[in-house]
């Protein structure tokens, strides 16, 4: 079972390595990469203009078991919240920052990039 978890880990990190050359490639500024805290992670965090990004990176060989953009569940979308909630608290990012949620999914056709993605979901 590690083997696999390795493998996984390794297609992840190598989709996250293609999405941030895809938005440096669209004139994005890549501030941050896996950032971790105790509430989840953020696989890309990114200035696109003056708009702070959250982005999930979703990685498939093919589309044979759904978009990747489709595998980005309401939990996740909350993880992703609470953590961007922790990230501009702990940069002192103000209320009035323009910030927002992407998704970038990567498969056998290409880089697609949806761009405000999902809504904030507030802690519960």
């Amino acid at each position: 079972m590690p083997i696999r978890q390795e493998n996984l880990r390794a297609e992840g990190s190598k989709g996250e390595s293609v999405a941030a050359d895809f938005l440096e490639a669209k004139g994005c500024r890549i501030l941050d990469r896996n950032f971790h805290s105790r509430y989840g992670e953020i696989d890309l965090i990114y200035l696109d203009n003056s708009t702070l990004c959250f982005g999930e990176v979703k990685y498939r060989k093919s589309d044979r078991k759904g978009y990747p953009a489709e595998a980005v569940t309401r939990k996740k979308q909350g993880t992703i919240s609470r953590v961007s909630d922790y990230y501009r608290m702990k940069n002192g990012l103000g209320e009035d920052l323009r910030y927002r949620f992407d998704v970038i999914g990567i498969d056998g056709n290409g880089v697609e990039w949806l761009k405000n993605a999902f809504e904030y979901i507030p802690p519960k």
